[in-house]
């Protein structure tokens, strides 16, 4: 019997520090029968030289190069990886996040056993740099098994459009459903295609939820989710009110209404704004954690009273230009959260 190939698809930009323990993850899975697509942006690193050292001797391991292009058009970095690919399953590893050994037998179990699942996922560490900590493990405990499995179809559409709970390097996706619905997507300047493409995804087919970890994804503070946190809350609250227009017949069925996202953005884009000045504060970019402070406190409403607290204090601290991660520490916080 000829076990079904995966196609692991790898953007990577400027990820010398962990491409090489991204690639080693993929070597170290107790199933073998996969082909890795590392996609470089055009790195000015030493990642491609890494990347392209550590094919040499696995025939697995193909490697791209392209012109820097940049988030905000990641979606043709994947859709590339895609059109290049050969696989049953594609499954998705960016260059600075590693698997654990069983991740890809765990789910092609379940992704064999029933060609209704179109997606799996599953439990993932958020990690120091080094991997040596951890600072927590997903939760699924407050999700429905009906959600998690996106059992009937749909189940997971309403929650989805409130919260990503599917951690992207924990994916395996059928190769039929990715093709069905054009390939990965992105819209609305979001600098990520995950959720979006979940999104789609949850209409056509059922989920499988492996609750137990299946890698880590490093946390620091240049990273993607803390360099545009703010816009990433925006753009998805674009996205939300657009895909509840355009899927109306489905969620009239619901109790999603579009006061209910507007409501819920709001509350978020106070925190979200509050945290973008936090990471500004850490990369020194005084004058724009103000700027977010001050949207945070006077825009969106009076929601979340907390938070506009929390953006008042770091508004002293970027006029006095402070540490506030020193000052996080003194009060024994963990930094980057």
């Amino acid at each position: 019997m000829n076990l079904p190939l995966v196609s692991i698809i790898t953007p990577t930009y400027n990820h010398e520090m962990y491409i090489a323990d991204c690639i080693h993850s993929a070597q170290l899975q107790t199933y073998s029968n996969w082909e890795m697509l590392v996609i470089d942006d055009g790195s000015t690193d030493s990642t491609l030289s890494i990347a392209k050292e550590l094919a040499v001797n696995d025939p697995r391991i193909k490697v791209f190069t392209q012109k820097n292009i940049g988030i905000f058009r990641l979606s043709e970095t994947y859709n590339f990886a895609l059109s290049q690919s050969k696989g049953k399953y594609i499954a998705v590893l960016e260059g600075d996040d590693v698997w654990l050994p069983e991740k890809l037998t765990l789910q092609l179990g379940e992704l064999e056993n029933d060609e209704l699942i179109v997606l799996s996922f599953g439990q993932a560490y958020s990690s120091t740099t080094d991997l040596k900590s951890n600072y927590a493990l997903t939760d699924f405990s407050t999700r429905s098994i009906d959600v998690l499995q996106n059992d009937p179809v749909g189940s997971a559409t309403n929650e989805l459009l409130f919260s990503n709970f599917i951690v992207a390097l924990t994916v395996l996706i059928r190769r039929s459903a990715v093709d069905k619905i054009g390939g990965f997507k992105q819209s609305h300047r979001l600098p990520l295609v995950d959720l979006t493409t979940w999104m789609e995804l949850s209409l056509c087919g059922k989920f499988s939820c492996i609750q137990q970890p299946l890698g880590n994804w490093r946390f620091y503070p240049n990273q993607i989710t803390k360099t545009y946190t703010a816009e990433i809350s925006e753009g998805f609250y674009r996205f939300a009110i657009d895909f509840y227009n355009r899927e109306h017949d489905f969620f009239k069925n619901t109790q999603i209404s579009k006061t209910k996202i507007d409501k819920h953005f709001r509350k978020q884009l106070v925190e979200a704004h509050s945290r973008s000045g936090r990471y500004k504060l850490m990369r020194k970019d005084f004058s724009g954690a103000r700027k977010n402070y001050f949207k945070s406190i006077f825009c969106f409403g009076f929601y979340q009273p907390v938070w506009k607290l929390r953006s008042l204090i770091g508004i002293g601290f970027s006029l006095f230009h402070a540490d506030i991660e020193l000052f996080a520490k003194h009060l024994g916080r963990v930094s980057y959260k």
